[in-house]
């Protein structure tokens, strides 16, 4: 998602004038909606990345554990949506234009073409959420089943369809909200990151609440 020109922080968010933020050294400790089972095992994954959205925190964890970097902790400030309506960003993605961040497991990939510094695809929607999308009219049959199948495969899917898209984890700043919907770091943490994964940045994304 295009990012905004001015940012703009919400409200409710929580003081980003220390250096880093604290994230839980385990997955076990991690405070998870009742739509993710403590048991499902991409949470155990090497390479896992955790956007914690009411916290404004990304993290790293292998095998349920907080990554330590050469910097420190693998855990940084993350910028959202830019809205003056402190509950505009709340929920999870269902349309383009709502300016929401999607939540719930996905797919990366890297994107090195895009303007944005350092930028990791989100590989949003996926078949859940096409699933949603027939339901309200968003998107045909055909095209769901589509994303169903490129999700399956681990292909980032269709962008461009009612449903939206282009939902990336970039730098640029990640002190303050400034996104349609994108997570931004710091570009220093966002090396960092991507430092953790290695290339292709193929892994997983879980986004939380």
């Amino acid at each position: 998602m295009l990012a905004l020109l001015l940012p703009l922080a919400l409200a409710q968010a929580p003081d980003r004038t220390a250096a880093a933020p604290t994230c839980p050294a385990r997955i076990a400790s991690l405070p998870l909606p009742a739509t993710v089972s403590r048991d499902d095992p991409r949470l155990l994954i090497d390479g896992l990345i955790v956007v914690r959205k009411a916290a404004r925190q990304v993290a790293r964890y292998d095998d349920g554990m907080l990554v330590d970097t050469p910097e420190g902790p693998a855990c940084w400030w993350a910028g959202l949506s830019a809205t003056d309506d402190p509950a505009a960003w709340q929920g999870t993605k269902t349309r383009r234009g709502d300016l929401k961040t999607p939540e719930g497991f996905y797919a990366t990939s890297d994107k090195p073409w895009s303007s944005f510094y350092g930028a990791i695809a989100v590989h949003y929607p996926d078949g859940d959420d096409a699933r949603r999308g027939v339901a309200s009219g968003l998107v045909d049959e055909a095209m769901a089943a589509r994303i169903a199948a490129d999700s399956a495969r681990g292909v980032k899917p269709p962008q461009t369809t009612r449903l939206g898209g282009e939902i990336l984890i970039h730098g640029g700043g990640g002190r303050a909200d400034w996104t349609l919907g994108c997570v931004a770091l710091d570009d220093d943490d966002i090396d960092a990151l991507r430092a953790s994964l290695g290339a292709p940045m193929t892994t997983t994304v879980l986004v939380l609440p």
